[in-house]
């Protein structure tokens, strides 16, 4: 070891496991320290290393370093494919990074930044050894009740809308903690299955990548948030599974049934209703049904939809959408109002440019189409599921009664 790397480890956290015949040196940084940026920077420096690897995947990678691959986003493929969430998700991230930086005067995450950087300047190999941001949100999601999802939302939304100064004691636990992990708040150090999927898993999941992908080297220097130091050194020193069979488990999702349970009982609840309406009641009680159910579930999405800020073609698709939303997925009124929305008004590259700022002052999110855009989803969807529960409880009365 040298004399240069010896004075950094000596002042930072850190761990060393010998394995397989590899020294792997694992550097544990706060995210917002430029104390951690100078000794990633030296500890690289030293000339120590033949590899580096960092708590980073390829979508937060190019966040830090690309900040215009924003603006090349395809927001119409987001909302087709059905990632609209996950990119409100990634955009409640962002914007925290954001407010950290404005309030610390450094990047979240600047040391990471500056890992690869160095790395790659050296031409030392660098390897991405976390897992991808979207498989750990949707891995979380699933964990979680539909109450806890439900909070966790309602906590990035909130996210995206906060604009005070971020605490002193969030601050403190995040030079000890982990990016994700600070951005879900207090959620997550209350929710066990959260914490499992945005921390412990991701412990699991970079020892694996370490092993699996160091290729020739045989000094690695992995740069890693300190909270992840202890969890990341046990599993890279006691593991025995092979690296790829831990990786492919903590990759996968829970299958879905291939059979839409919920769907199919809503269905048969609407279309038995309407049914029976014309059946007993003849034409007049079966209209009176269906025309309730329109405009209960109709009407509610428009409202959302305007409340928006959506262009008249998109309100009169989230009207037209919302009462067969609940009998086909495919054609959810917030997805096709949103779309109609993208396309009418298609976003600018300014609107993404400016994107991570307008979403902190509420006035920003009409302002923005890109923000204009996502709220037209959620609210329309948002008001489809008033709709379609007001309506509900209308037919059923109705059938008791």
């Amino acid at each position: 070891m040298t004399t240069a790397l010896q004075s950094v480890l000596d002042t930072q956290p850190h761990a060393i496991v010998e394995r397989e015949g590899v020294r792997y040196t694992l550097l544990g940084t706060a995210h917002v320290s430029q104390a951690s940026v100078d000794a990633v920077r030296d500890a690289i420096g030293s000339g120590a290393f033949d590899a580096v690897a960092v708590e980073l995947d390829a979508q937060r990678l190019q966040a830090l370093t690309d900040p215009e691959a924003l603006a090349r986003l395809d927001l119409i493929e987001v909302i087709r494919t059905g990632k609209t969430a996950l990119f409100a998700a990634n955009l409640a991230l962002a914007a925290y990074q954001r407010r950290l930086a404005e309030q610390l005067g450094i990047e979240p995450g600047a040391e990471l930044k500056r890992a690869v950087l160095e790395a790659r300047q050296r031409e030392l190999p660098v390897h991405l050894i976390d897992r991808d941001v979207g498989l750990t949100f949707k891995r979380a999601s699933h964990r979680l009740g539909w109450w806890s999802r439900a909070k966790l939302g309602g906590g990035l939304l909130a996210a995206l809308f906060a604009d005070e100064e971020v605490g002193h004691d969030e601050i403190e636990k995040l030079k000890q903690g982990d990016m994700l992990e600070s951005s879900f708040g207090e959620f997550a150090s209350d929710s066990p299955e959260l914490y499992e999927s945005v921390i412990a898993e991701r412990d699991r999941y970079m020892a694996a990548r370490l092993r699996e992908s160091h290729g020739p080297a045989r000094e690695v220097l992995a740069v890693v948030g300190a909270g992840h130091l202890q969890g990341l050194a046990k599993h890279l020193r006691e593991e025995t599974r092979p690296p790829e069979v831990i990786r492919e488990a903590l990759e996968a999702l829970p299958k879905k049934s291939d059979i839409p349970w919920f769907t199919i009982a809503l269905s048969a609840f609407v279309l038995g209703g309407f049914a029976w309406g014309f059946w007993r009641g003849g034409i007049d009680v079966g209209s009176e049904l269906l025309l309730q159910w329109v405009l209960a579930t109709g009407v509610l999405g428009a409202i959302g939809c305007a409340i928006a800020g959506g262009h008249p073609l998109s309100i009169l698709t989230a009207f037209v959408a919302s009462p067969i939303t609940p009998l086909h997925p495919a054609l959810a009124s917030g997805t096709l109002s949103a779309l109609v929305e993208a396309w009418l008004r298609k976003p600018t590259y300014a609107d993404f440019m400016a994107l991570r700022d307008d979403v902190q002052h509420w006035r920003g999110w009409w302002r923005n189409r890109v923000a204009r855009v996502l709220l037209n989803f959620f609210l329309t969807s948002l008001g489809t599921a008033i709709g379609v529960w007001t309506g509900g409880l209308r037919m059923l009365g109705r059938l008791v009664g």
